[in-house]
Protein backbone atom coordinates (compact mmCIF):
# COMPACT_ATOMS: atom_id res chain seq x y z
CA UNK A 1 0.00 0.00 0.00
CA UNK A 2 1.41 3.52 -0.82
CA UNK A 3 1.81 6.21 1.45
CA UNK A 4 -0.94 8.03 0.20
CA UNK A 5 -3.45 5.03 -0.10
CA UNK A 6 -1.92 4.53 3.51
CA UNK A 7 -2.67 7.76 4.65
CA UNK A 8 -6.28 7.75 3.00
CA UNK A 9 -6.94 4.70 4.66
CA UNK A 10 -5.90 5.68 8.17
CA UNK A 11 -8.12 8.41 7.45
CA UNK A 12 -11.51 6.78 6.73
CA UNK A 13 -10.61 4.01 9.54
CA UNK A 14 -10.06 6.99 11.76
CA UNK A 15 -13.75 8.87 10.59
CA UNK A 16 -15.21 5.39 10.23
CA UNK A 17 -14.31 4.29 14.20
CA UNK A 18 -15.35 8.37 15.37
CA UNK A 19 -18.70 7.59 13.99
CA UNK A 20 -19.55 4.51 16.18
CA UNK A 21 -17.11 5.99 19.46
CA UNK A 22 -20.65 6.62 21.18
CA UNK A 23 -22.34 3.32 20.37
CA UNK A 24 -19.23 1.62 22.16
CA UNK A 25 -19.42 4.02 24.74
CA UNK A 26 -23.52 2.60 24.49
CA UNK A 27 -22.32 -0.96 24.63
CA UNK A 28 -19.01 -1.29 26.71
CA UNK A 29 -20.41 -3.15 29.60
CA UNK A 30 -21.44 -6.11 26.69
CA UNK A 31 -18.52 -5.85 24.73
CA UNK A 32 -16.38 -6.00 28.13
CA UNK A 33 -18.07 -8.86 29.64
CA UNK A 34 -17.83 -10.58 26.49
CA UNK A 35 -13.84 -9.88 25.37
CA UNK A 36 -13.43 -10.99 29.70
CA UNK A 37 -11.44 -14.35 28.65
CA UNK A 38 -9.32 -12.31 25.96
CA UNK A 39 -8.26 -9.69 27.87
CA UNK A 40 -7.12 -11.89 31.21
CA UNK A 41 -5.31 -14.41 28.78
CA UNK A 42 -3.66 -11.54 26.70
CA UNK A 43 -2.45 -10.49 30.06
CA UNK A 44 -1.31 -13.53 31.11
CA UNK A 45 0.70 -14.29 27.99
CA UNK A 46 2.23 -11.06 28.37
CA UNK A 47 3.28 -12.27 31.73
CA UNK A 48 2.09 -8.81 33.00
CA UNK A 49 2.33 -8.47 36.77
CA UNK A 50 2.90 -5.71 39.56
CA UNK A 51 5.21 -2.42 39.01
CA UNK A 52 5.81 -3.53 34.97
CA UNK A 53 5.36 -0.22 32.52
CA UNK A 54 2.82 -1.35 30.23
CA UNK A 55 1.89 -0.58 26.39
CA UNK A 56 -1.86 -1.12 24.80
CA UNK A 57 -2.51 -0.20 21.26
CA UNK A 58 -6.16 0.68 19.65
CA UNK A 59 -7.05 0.82 23.53
CA UNK A 60 -10.53 2.10 21.91
CA UNK A 61 -12.85 2.99 25.10
CA UNK A 62 -10.51 1.08 27.25
CA UNK A 63 -9.58 -2.61 27.27
CA UNK A 64 -7.34 -4.42 27.64
CA UNK A 65 -5.28 -1.00 29.39
CA UNK A 66 -7.39 -0.33 32.18
CA UNK A 67 -7.95 -3.97 33.44
CA UNK A 68 -3.39 -3.83 33.10
CA UNK A 69 -3.33 -1.07 34.98
CA UNK A 70 -5.15 -2.43 37.76
CA UNK A 71 -2.64 -5.63 37.56
CA UNK A 72 0.50 -3.69 37.49
CA UNK A 73 -0.63 -1.58 40.80
CA UNK A 74 0.35 1.80 42.07
CA UNK A 75 3.77 0.68 40.82
CA UNK A 76 3.42 0.21 37.38
CA UNK A 77 2.43 2.56 34.79
CA UNK A 78 0.29 2.02 31.73
CA UNK A 79 0.03 3.79 28.48
CA UNK A 80 -2.80 3.32 25.89
CA UNK A 81 -3.10 4.47 22.27
CA UNK A 82 -5.59 4.69 19.81
CA UNK A 83 -6.09 5.99 16.21
CA UNK A 84 -9.07 7.12 17.38
CA UNK A 85 -9.42 10.29 20.10
CA UNK A 86 -13.12 10.05 20.35
CA UNK A 87 -13.00 6.52 21.90
CA UNK A 88 -10.07 7.59 24.01
CA UNK A 89 -12.44 10.42 25.75
CA UNK A 90 -14.22 7.67 26.67
CA UNK A 91 -10.99 5.81 28.20
CA UNK A 92 -10.34 8.55 30.21
CA UNK A 93 -13.66 9.07 31.93
CA UNK A 94 -13.55 5.34 32.66
CA UNK A 95 -10.35 5.76 34.24
CA UNK A 96 -11.37 8.65 36.30
CA UNK A 97 -14.82 6.97 37.33
CA UNK A 98 -12.76 3.44 38.63
CA UNK A 99 -10.24 5.80 40.36
CA UNK A 100 -6.91 4.61 38.13
CA UNK A 101 -4.59 7.01 37.91
CA UNK A 102 -1.62 4.78 37.22
CA UNK A 103 -2.63 5.46 33.09
CA UNK A 104 -2.54 7.74 30.70
CA UNK A 105 -3.94 7.87 26.80
CA UNK A 106 -2.62 9.26 24.26
CA UNK A 107 -4.20 9.56 20.79
CA UNK A 108 -0.87 7.88 18.24
CA UNK A 109 -0.68 6.12 15.03
CA UNK A 110 0.25 2.82 16.03
CA UNK A 111 2.52 2.29 13.26
CA UNK A 112 4.74 6.00 14.08
CA UNK A 113 5.40 5.14 18.17
CA UNK A 114 7.78 7.51 19.40
CA UNK A 115 8.55 6.17 22.59
CA UNK A 116 12.03 5.95 24.09
CA UNK A 117 13.98 2.77 23.42
CA UNK A 118 13.81 0.08 25.89
CA UNK A 119 10.77 1.69 28.00
CA UNK A 120 8.28 -0.95 28.50
CA UNK A 121 7.93 -4.55 30.07
CA UNK A 122 5.08 -5.56 27.88
CA UNK A 123 2.72 -4.48 24.88
CA UNK A 124 -0.47 -5.91 24.34
CA UNK A 125 -2.84 -5.02 21.46
CA UNK A 126 -6.23 -6.48 21.34
CA UNK A 127 -8.25 -6.25 17.64
CA UNK A 128 -6.47 -3.48 16.45
CA UNK A 129 -3.36 -4.75 14.69
CA UNK A 130 -5.17 -6.27 11.55
CA UNK A 131 -6.52 -2.71 11.10
CA UNK A 132 -3.57 -1.58 10.18
CA UNK A 133 -1.64 -1.17 6.22
CA UNK A 134 1.68 -1.60 8.04
CA UNK A 135 1.07 -4.42 10.75
CA UNK A 136 4.80 -5.68 11.10
CA UNK A 137 6.16 -1.67 10.72
CA UNK A 138 3.67 -1.06 13.85
CA UNK A 139 5.55 -4.68 15.39
CA UNK A 140 8.92 -3.24 13.96
CA UNK A 141 8.37 -0.03 16.64
CA UNK A 142 6.86 -2.22 19.23
CA UNK A 143 10.01 -4.60 19.35
CA UNK A 144 12.45 -1.26 20.02
CA UNK A 145 10.54 0.32 22.35
CA UNK A 146 10.40 -3.13 24.87
CA UNK A 147 13.15 -4.30 27.18
CA UNK A 148 15.06 -7.32 26.45
CA UNK A 149 12.88 -10.26 27.45
CA UNK A 150 9.76 -8.57 27.72
CA UNK A 151 6.71 -9.73 26.19
CA UNK A 152 3.78 -9.00 23.18
CA UNK A 153 0.32 -10.36 23.22
CA UNK A 154 -1.68 -9.59 20.26
CA UNK A 155 -5.53 -10.94 19.53
CA UNK A 156 -6.77 -11.22 15.47
CA UNK A 157 -9.93 -12.40 14.90
CA UNK A 158 -9.36 -15.94 13.15
CA UNK A 159 -11.72 -16.61 9.96
CA UNK A 160 -15.16 -15.45 8.95
CA UNK A 161 -17.27 -18.96 9.45
CA UNK A 162 -15.69 -19.13 12.64
CA UNK A 163 -17.16 -15.79 14.06
CA UNK A 164 -20.79 -15.68 13.64
CA UNK A 165 -20.94 -12.75 15.17
CA UNK A 166 -20.04 -10.53 12.73
CA UNK A 167 -19.92 -13.47 9.85
CA UNK A 168 -23.76 -13.29 10.15
CA UNK A 169 -24.01 -9.62 9.28
CA UNK A 170 -21.45 -10.08 6.27
CA UNK A 171 -23.90 -13.31 4.97
CA UNK A 172 -26.78 -11.21 4.78
CA UNK A 173 -25.61 -8.02 3.53
CA UNK A 174 -24.15 -10.50 0.05
CA UNK A 175 -28.00 -10.72 -0.33
CA UNK A 176 -28.39 -6.91 -1.19
CA UNK A 177 -24.97 -5.70 -2.71
CA UNK A 178 -21.70 -7.04 -4.26
CA UNK A 179 -19.47 -6.82 -1.03
CA UNK A 180 -16.01 -5.89 -2.09
CA UNK A 181 -13.56 -8.44 -2.14
CA UNK A 182 -9.56 -6.73 -1.45
CA UNK A 183 -6.87 -8.03 -2.65
CA UNK A 184 -4.44 -10.13 -0.28
CA UNK A 185 -3.18 -7.99 2.43
CA UNK A 186 -5.80 -4.88 2.80
CA UNK A 187 -6.14 -4.17 6.01
CA UNK A 188 -9.43 -5.32 7.73
CA UNK A 189 -11.33 -7.44 10.46
CA UNK A 190 -9.93 -10.55 8.78
CA UNK A 191 -6.54 -9.73 7.57
CA UNK A 192 -4.10 -11.57 10.36
CA UNK A 193 -6.80 -14.42 10.69
CA UNK A 194 -4.22 -16.73 8.37
CA UNK A 195 -2.01 -18.32 11.59
CA UNK A 196 1.08 -19.05 9.75
CA UNK A 197 0.66 -15.17 8.12
CA UNK A 198 -0.09 -13.68 11.85
CA UNK A 199 3.19 -15.55 12.91
CA UNK A 200 4.84 -14.34 9.61
CA UNK A 201 4.55 -10.92 10.64
CA UNK A 202 5.35 -11.23 13.98
CA UNK A 203 8.70 -12.87 13.38
CA UNK A 204 9.30 -10.29 10.50
CA UNK A 205 9.25 -7.38 13.20
CA UNK A 206 12.04 -9.37 15.38
CA UNK A 207 10.35 -10.85 17.73
CA UNK A 208 11.02 -15.14 18.34
CA UNK A 209 9.37 -17.60 20.26
CA UNK A 210 6.15 -16.69 18.87
CA UNK A 211 2.81 -19.04 20.48
CA UNK A 212 -0.52 -19.10 19.12
CA UNK A 213 -4.14 -20.09 20.62
CA UNK A 214 -7.27 -19.83 20.02
CA UNK A 215 -9.90 -18.23 22.25
CA UNK A 216 -13.78 -19.04 21.81
CA UNK A 217 -15.69 -16.28 23.48
CA UNK A 218 -19.67 -14.83 23.84
CA UNK A 219 -18.85 -11.88 21.81
CA UNK A 220 -22.21 -10.67 22.05
CA UNK A 221 -24.97 -11.93 24.73
CA UNK A 222 -28.34 -10.83 24.15
CA UNK A 223 -32.10 -11.52 24.61
CA UNK A 224 -33.09 -11.72 20.83
CA UNK A 225 -32.12 -10.68 17.74
CA UNK A 226 -33.50 -7.10 18.08
CA UNK A 227 -30.98 -6.51 20.52
CA UNK A 228 -27.81 -8.06 18.31
CA UNK A 229 -28.71 -5.83 15.54
CA UNK A 230 -29.04 -2.93 17.84
CA UNK A 231 -25.52 -3.76 19.64
CA UNK A 232 -23.68 -4.77 16.27
CA UNK A 233 -25.14 -1.66 14.58
CA UNK A 234 -23.25 0.42 17.28
CA UNK A 235 -19.84 -1.67 17.59
CA UNK A 236 -19.38 -2.90 14.14
CA UNK A 237 -17.75 0.25 12.46
CA UNK A 238 -16.07 -1.45 8.85
CA UNK A 239 -19.37 -2.97 7.80
CA UNK A 240 -22.28 -0.18 9.11
CA UNK A 241 -20.03 1.63 6.47
CA UNK A 242 -20.95 -0.76 4.07
CA UNK A 243 -24.80 -1.15 5.27
CA UNK A 244 -25.23 2.91 5.60
CA UNK A 245 -24.51 3.06 1.03
CA UNK A 246 -27.61 1.33 1.29
CA UNK A 247 -30.78 3.11 0.53
CA UNK A 248 -33.37 3.64 3.17
CA UNK A 249 -35.94 0.93 1.73
CA UNK A 250 -32.84 -1.69 1.74
CA UNK A 251 -31.32 -0.95 4.57
CA UNK A 252 -34.55 -1.33 6.45
CA UNK A 253 -35.38 -4.71 4.91
CA UNK A 254 -30.85 -5.94 5.59
CA UNK A 255 -31.87 -5.11 9.21
CA UNK A 256 -35.08 -7.08 9.31
CA UNK A 257 -33.37 -9.97 7.74
CA UNK A 258 -30.26 -9.92 10.09
CA UNK A 259 -32.93 -9.64 13.38
CA UNK A 260 -34.55 -13.02 11.85
CA UNK A 261 -31.33 -15.07 10.98
CA UNK A 262 -30.11 -13.69 14.75
CA UNK A 263 -33.58 -15.34 16.10
CA UNK A 264 -32.84 -18.01 14.47
CA UNK A 265 -30.00 -19.19 16.49
CA UNK A 266 -31.20 -18.49 19.93
CA UNK A 267 -31.28 -20.78 22.65
CA UNK A 268 -34.01 -19.85 24.78
CA UNK A 269 -34.65 -16.91 26.27
CA UNK A 270 -30.83 -15.97 25.62
CA UNK A 271 -29.04 -15.59 22.23
CA UNK A 272 -25.27 -15.89 22.33
CA UNK A 273 -23.27 -14.78 19.65
CA UNK A 274 -19.80 -16.75 19.06
CA UNK A 275 -16.60 -15.51 17.95
CA UNK A 276 -13.14 -17.43 17.58
CA UNK A 277 -9.90 -15.40 18.06
CA UNK A 278 -6.22 -15.97 18.04
CA UNK A 279 -4.37 -14.65 21.17
CA UNK A 280 -0.65 -14.54 20.27
CA UNK A 281 2.56 -14.16 22.06
CA UNK A 282 6.44 -13.96 21.35
CA UNK A 283 9.18 -12.61 22.76
CA UNK A 284 11.69 -9.54 22.35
Amino acid sequence: MSSQHNAEFKERERNAWASVADGWHRRDALLARGAAPVTERMLDMAGIRAGHRVLDIASGVGEPSLTAAKRVGASGRVVGTDLTDAMLDYARRKAELQGVTNIEYQCVDGETLDFPASTFDAVTCRWGLMFMPEPTACLALVHGVMKDNARLAVACWTAPDQNPFVGLLMQVLANHMELPRPPPGTPGIFALADPQHLQQVIESAGFRNVVLESVEIDVVEVENGQQYWEAMSDLAAPIMMLVNQLDTATRKAYASEVIAAAEQLRQGDTLRMRGTTWVASAEK
